[in-house]
């Protein structure tokens, strides 16, 4: 059981590293003016939603587990995603606004967010594989 959770977890990291890279390269585009904020923007709220919930499902699934460490590792994570999205101002298109997206420095703050949630979700990659791993032997 502990094996399915971590391997469940690992995929679910594997999804959440994809978006991480894809936020970056679509933000690095609209840097470079390779699309517009538009189209940018659009891209990036459809993905929103689904990075919450996966990031969702691994806190709690680490919750249910009783893996503590992990748990308590993710969920500022997931705190912070789920603050994103319940704070979009009335009449925003929605996290990722076109008329916002330059203004006071938006778009370099989005680039260090995307930049650092790679990062932390490549360390939960090593931490599930390493876990994983152990379990496995373990079992």
């Amino acid at each position: 059981m502990e094996a399915a959770v971590f391997i469940f977890s690992l995929i679910d990291c594997c999804a959440l590293i994809f978006l991480s890279v894809y936020f970056i390269i679509t933000l690095s585009d609209l840097e470079c003016d390779y699309i517009n904020a538009r189209a940018c923007c659009s891209k990036l709220n459809k993905w929103v939603l689904p990075e919450l919930v996966c990031q969702g499902l691994a806190t709690v699934l680490m919750l249910v587990s009783m893996h503590w460490f992990i748990f308590l590792l993710n969920l500022p994570v997931a705190s912070w995603n789920l603050y994103r999205y319940l704070k979009v101002p009335m009449g925003n298109m929605g996290v990722f606004d076109p008329t916002e997206i330059h203004n006071r420095g938006q778009l370099k703050s989005h680039m260090k967010e995307a930049m650092i949630k790679l990062g932390f979700h490549l360390l939960c990659f090593f931490i599930y594989l390493y876990s994983m791993i152990l379990a496995l032997i373990n079992d």
